[in-house]
């Protein structure tokens, strides 16, 4: 017996050692480390589970660029002539439709595990997720269900528009009001929350991926997109793998859906299987979560397999290689991928069964919840029943809705500084809360007025926030006697940070704000050439080149028109002149335009249309140019010029250590904005941190106080880094001082308390109710702009509205006025020349005389034009002689001058 037992046991284990080898190709982009283990995985459990008979499950991985087609498929090519039975991947839309070419050509299984906004039936092509219709179903069921009438869509990129297709659709035939919002670009969302916000819409429809999933959510927290009147849908499906401790105790209710629960017996002996595997194989060990195309990829090797293992009862398999240069197929291929659209099998993410057209069909989805415990499943969804709620709303947010504060007694943290908590100025001694006041104390004040709590205010000796301790990890100052439960409420200048929510609860903010910079107003600097700046370089060029240009337009045009070419000699008749003078010589046609834009006019003036036309032009030009120049001249005489050494955070970050002036630069040391430098990836705030950190001792201070002193000293240049807020309050006071730049970010103060609080849901809906009346904004007012000397410095202008030189785009319009005036001039003069010759009796011809004209005009440089008359023509042999005897008597005077006696006898 025991023999037989034997036998039958070697057969086994040599029929595994005689298994055959099956490859199967994985495509992955780097990104995508976690999953391609996954596969890895997925193939060893298949071959240790004797999932295949006949086979093992040999996992060929090519790493690929999302952006590169050819490279893509030319590692497809590859892999097939390795012989591979299938390819899985990639996850890239572009790269895909390549590999899926090939795999049709080539009749080999292609496994996708992604979503795809352009899902069609394939021959050879299985995809595992869902088709978007479908998913587009389970939205609008939740919708429905929640009786939603309105709503905003919040959505990544197009493909978010295509998975709420069919909401945008039903409520577009429904009539109700749908708003939609693109989120902003560079991973700021604020702007878009702050819109949504002002809509005072409640009801909010998600869509973007898990990467951005926690930044969108905090910066909704942020502005006040959160709270007990607040209602999200997450349509990511992996939307249970964030952080979501920070919004756990909002109230908001927040519903999402997952493929499967990570907490389930399956999924956590899966993971301990890959964990016991990456340990084989010395991969690191990494902490990441579980994500829907993780589990689907499993999912897909497992669904592959059970369909070879099926084909296998009907027929022999043998994988061989094959060319892209020919036409071969592999003969199998149509097969597996038809066993697989046929075969149902229980993964990671449920039933994996498809419909006629090779579309997942009755797949499940949770519906879950997160609750201050935590998410919560509150159902289910699947494609024939849609959602069926399986527990009520969370009891216990219920039972806190219910509570009131009113009877309650909070100890309130606060610490003594300006303007959030400060004692009285009086005469009389005051005890107890009666001696505080400021923006914090009145905050508290109106907090308990709506609802009926009491408070007794201590002080935190020290004035500190808190910091965690770096050995032990415990809070100090406020934030440590909060956390401990030695105070109920904490309120100063406590800036909501990550990591100090990760230990205490806050509020709603109450007050936005992001870190500046604090420095002195720059001095004024005289200048030589302060009459140079009421017009930019190109004004100034562009004025050399009218002045240059109209001046010889002048000449020109006054050669060519006839009217200025008059008799030089007005007592003689006309028609004895026999030459005729234009007074427009070059140097007088530049001195003629000198004096114009010089307001001193000449004694030159124009006599023909054209060249009176060209002076109009030029005189209106002078007239808006010197009016403007004047104008902005005054301007620019009456503000002072300051000199700034920077103007933003990246010229103080990128000062040259060998510059004139070096400008130093620190924060409060310990403080909320020395974490934002220090855990910011900025590479401008990677560059001042490291600034600050090498110089620690000398540019970082023990209170804003003292750095504010330090701005105003004269021994040093120091510029400041702070809060916004504490900056508006001291410029405010101290005239000497100014903001420079925006803020570097956005975040907000609140009241703290200890984690888990019950009365954190009240207090938030408290200050959002104060907000929405504008007391907040009041108070802000109040404690900034007018007590305790506010307002001093708003009518200070020292340094304050600079004059700015006029450029091209304030003056412009009248350089086009002299353009189109010229040229108008120039034609007219043209008119005036073709009109003249046209007239004139003694022509050989129209075109030689005209032609003469031209030639004269463009090639003499004179200013005296002969004319030659019919009695110079007829007696032109007399006057030759007489020239000839003047000439020989000229020669006989001494000197060659002629005597009157001479001339007479002549």
């Amino acid at each position: 017996m025991w023999f037989l037992l034997f036998l039958l046991f070697t057969s086994v284990e040599s029929r595994n050692d005689h298994k055959e080898n099956l490859t199967i190709g994985g495509l992955f982009e780097e990104d995508a480390g976690f999953m391609r283990h996954a596969f890895i995985y997925a193939t060893e459990w298949v071959n240790e589970n004797h999932v295949l008979s006949q086979f093992n499950l040999v996992p060929e991985v090519q790493d690929v660029d999302p952006f590169d087609n050819y490279l893509v498929s030319q590692r497809v090519c590859e892999m097939l002539g390795g012989g591979v039975a299938g390819v899985f991947g990639p996850r890239s839309v572009d790269t895909s439709d390549h590999v899926q070419s090939i795999c049709d050509a080539m009749e080999i299984p292609h496994v996708e595990m992604r979503w795809d906004s352009r899902q069609r039936r394939g021959s050879c092509l299985v995809n595992l997720f869902p088709h978007p219709s479908t998913m587009s179903k389970v939205f609008v069921d939740l919708v429905k269900m929640y009786e939603w009438e309105s709503f905003v869509v919040i959505y990544e990129d197009n493909d978010g528009l295509i998975r709420l297709n069919g909401l945008l659709t039903y409520y577009d035939y429904k009539g109700y009001p749908v708003t939609v919002r693109q989120l902003d670009e560079g991973g700021n969302y604020r702007p878009t929350m702050r819109r949504i916000k002002n809509t005072n819409q409640k009801n909010i429809v998600l869509d973007c991926s898990a990467n951005i999933l926690y930044d969108v959510l905090l910066h909704a927290q942020q502005v006040g997109l959160m709270g007990v009147e607040y209602s999200y849908i997450i349509t990511s499906l992996d939307f249970q793998t964030i952080d979501l401790e920070p919004f756990m105790h909002a109230g908001t209710n927040i519903t999402g859906i997952r493929f499967f629960d990570p907490e389930s017996e399956e999924v956590q002996e899966m993971m301990a299987f890959w964990r016991s595997k990456e340990k084989e194989h010395g991969y690191e060990i990494t902490n990441e979560v579980l994500l829907a195309e993780t589990a689907l990829i499993h999912d897909a090797v497992l669904l592959y397999t059970k369909a070879i293992d099926q084909l296998l009862k009907s027929l022999e398999i043998q994988p061989r290689p094959l060319s892209c240069d020919n036409n071969h197929n592999w003969e199998h291929g149509y097969s597996i991928i038809n066993y697989m659209k046929v075969t149902e099998i229980t993964g990671m993410t449920g039933l994996i069964k498809f419909d006629h057209e090779g579309f997942r069909t009755d797949f499940k989805l949770d519906i879950i919840e997160l609750t201050t415990e935590g998410i919560m499943k509150k159902g289910t969804w699947n494609t024939t029943e849609g959602v069926n709620f399986t527990q009520s709303f969370d009891t216990e947010s219920e039972e806190n809705a219910k509570k009131d504060l009113r009877n309650v007694t909070f100890v309130v943290m606060i610490s003594m500084v300006d303007p959030h908590a400060m004692l009285k100025e009086t005469t009389t001694k005051l005890d107890g809360n009666d001696k505080y006041e400021g923006m914090g104390i009145d905050v508290i004040h109106e907090l308990s007025l709506m609802n009926g709590f009491n408070y007794t205010f201590r002080e935190q000796e020290d004035g500190s926030s808190g910091n965690p301790d770096k050995v032990t990890g415990k809070w100090n100052g406020m934030l440590g006697k909060v956390i401990n439960k030695a105070t109920d409420l904490a309120i100063a200048d406590i800036t909501i940070t990550r990591q100090r929510e990760k230990d205490a609860d806050f509020t709603m903010p109450y007050m936005n704000l992001g870190i500046s910079i604090l420095y002195k107003k720059p001095q004024k600097s005289p200048s030589l050439f302060s009459f140079m700046s009421p017009f930019s370089t190109a004004v100034w060029q562009s004025l050399i080149a009218a002045y240059v240009g109209v001046s010889l337009l002048m000449y020109i045009i006054a050669r060519i028109s006839p009217k200025e070419w008059t008799n030089p000699y007005p007592c003689i008749d006309d028609s004895e002149v026999q030459e005729l003078e234009n007074q427009f010589s070059l140097n007088n046609s530049f001195w003629f335009v000198t004096g114009s834009i010089m307001q001193q006019g000449s004694e030159l003036a124009p006599i023909s249309v054209s060249t009176r036309m060209l002076a109009s032009v030029w005189w209106f030009f002078t007239l808006i140019i010197v009016s403007s120049y004047t104008a902005n001249l005054a301007a620019f005489l009456t503000v002072e010029q300051n000199e700034e050494i920077f103007r933003n955070v990246e010229e103080l970050a990128n000062q040259k250590p060998n510059a004139p002036v070096f400008v130093k630069y620190g924060a409060k040391a310990g403080g909320a904005t020395e974490g934002f430098f220090k855990s910011s990836n900025h590479s401008t705030y990677q560059t001042m941190w490291q600034y600050m950190q090498d110089n620690y001792e000398d540019v970082m201070t023990k209170s804003n106080k003292e750095g504010v002193d330090r701005v105003l000293s004269d021994t040093e240049e120091y510029a400041f880094l702070m809060e916004s807020a504490s900056i508006d309050y001291e410029v405010q006071r101290k005239c000497q001082l100014r903001q420079v730049g925006n803020p570097l970010d956005n975040k907000g103060y609140g009241i703290a308390m200890h984690k888990g609080a019950w009365y954190r849901n009240i207090l938030s809906s408290s200050v959002i109710k104060l907000q929405e009346k504008g007391k907040l904004t009041q108070l802000y007012k109040k404690w900034w702009k007018e007590k305790r000397g506010g307002g001093a410095c708003d009518s200070d202008g020292g340094g304050g509205g600079e004059a700015e030189e006029l450029d091209l785009d304030n003056v412009g319009g009248v350089f086009l006025v002299l353009v189109f005036g010229t040229a108008f001039a120039a034609l007219v003069a043209f008119a005036e020349l073709v009109y003249e010759v046209y007239n004139k009796e003694d022509k050989e011809s129209f075109g030689q005389e005209l032609k003469k004209e031209l030639k004269f005009i463009l090639c003499s440089k004179d200013t005296v034009k002969q004319l030659k008359s019919s009695e110079e023509e007829n007696n032109s042999t007399d006057e030759i002689v007489v020239d000839n005897l003047d000439t020989e008597r000229k020669s006989k005077t001494p000197n060659g001058l002629r005597n009157r006696g001479s001339e007479e006898s002549l």
